[in-house]
């Protein structure tokens, strides 16, 4: 537990707690881009040792909750397909497609199952000859890299039955939106740090420089988050808008360039559609023309699917920080971690599932 429990040290909280209340005197709204901050926050209660002029917002940082409601269907016609082994991640089991989730699809009959990695999906397609294996590749640009390399080794290795249903989205691109939005409140942000471990920090100055917003880059233990809320906060406080790296033994200014170069290999940057949101410029990864044979939505040809949102699912508006989960009518009643009506209720880094289970 070395270098995990100091960063949950119950002296350290409330000294930091302190700190932010000494120098807060005005209101400030500051939103944790990340999911898994989320969690973090509503896990620890970190909300009730803030001052009451503090008010946090919770991002569209959960790439499962934002992957478009027509890619889950995409997802659900191939799983469907005859001699079609889908494999996924577990948290993408039971996000709501427009009519069923993969869960109910496995329940019929399609063989659809749970993996840790995509490097397992290519030890099935090795083992499954006779198959055509794909891998569900959600996420953003953390996992793009294991991704990528699951592409360069099918490649490597010659196979003919390994490919990917790509949807990755891009943290910077959606804090432009964010701020471009004529009725945004967000006054700081927390940028996600495990983002920033692979791509660095470099994306986010022309923001802090176009919209004269603070940015912190900030872990996910209490210490980190609270550390994070302070540095925004003083800069505030400051009248300063700047970027800094609140967590610096993990992040560095150009990040993990081998992963970099992995991403880059395979895929291009393209705008992507948000579910909930709309389409965001420049803002996920397409698979290269020259991977196409791995690219599961051209070998499958469902390209052409377009379904829209729910009407009684407020998920877009939670996902931009305009509601909190519990001001939508179904909270808790129609949508609920059984029966969700949208991914953030379901997803291991929603907010709706957040405050379900937290709050």
């Amino acid at each position: 537990m070395k270098h995990l429990n100091e960063y949950r040290d119950s002296t350290l909280v409330k000294n930091l707690s302190n700190k932010i209340a000494e120098i807060t005197t005005r209101n400030w709204s500051i939103m944790e881009i990340c999911g898994g901050q989320t969690h973090s926050i509503m896990k620890y209660n970190l909300e009730e040792l803030l001052p009451d002029k503090i008010n946090l917002i919770h991002g569209p940082g959960c790439p499962v909750c934002v992957t478009p409601l027509e890619k889950i269907d995409k997802a659900l016609k191939i799983a469907s397909m005859e001699n079609v082994i889908f494999t996924t991640f577990g948290d993408m089991m039971r996000v709501p497609g427009s009519r069923d989730d993969l869960l109910s699809v496995k329940a019929d009959g399609a063989d659809v199952r749970m993996v840790y990695s995509p490097l397992d999906a290519l030890k099935v397609a090795e083992a499954n000859p006779d198959k055509k294996v794909v891998f569900f590749a959600v996420g953003f640009e953390t996992t793009s890299p294991a991704n990528a390399v699951s592409v360069i080794e099918a490649k490597r290795r010659g196979l003919q039955n390994y490919s990917i249903l790509a949807s990755h989205v891009l943290v910077p691109p959606a804090i432009e939106a964010l701020l471009s939005d004529q009725t945004s409140e967000i006054d700081g942000f927390l940028a996600a740090g495990h983002v920033c471990t692979v791509m660095g920090y470099n994306e986010y100055y022309p923001l802090v420089e176009k919209f004269k917003t603070p940015i912190v880059v900030s872990g996910f233990e209490p210490v980190d988050i609270l550390q994070g809320i302070y540095l925004v906060t003083k800069q505030l406080e400051e009248n300063r808008c700047e970027l800094e790296n609140q967590y610096s033994r993990v992040v560095t200014k150009d990040g993990n360039i081998i992963a970099q170069n992995m991403i880059f290999e395979v895929f291009e940057i393209s705008d992507m559609k948000w579910r909930g949101i709309g389409e965001i410029p420049q803002s996920g990864f397409r698979i290269k023309d020259n991977y196409a044979k791995f690219d599961a939505e051209k070998i499958f040809d469902v390209g052409d699917i377009k379904v829209n949102e729910p009407e009684n699912c407020i998920a877009g508006e939670v996902l931009q920080g305009k509601k909190k989960p519990m001001e939508c009518a179904a909270f808790g009643k129609e949508c609920n971690p059984e029966h969700p009506l949208g991914a953030p209720m379901v997803s291991t880094e929603g907010a709706c599932a957040a405050y379900f289970h937290y709050k």
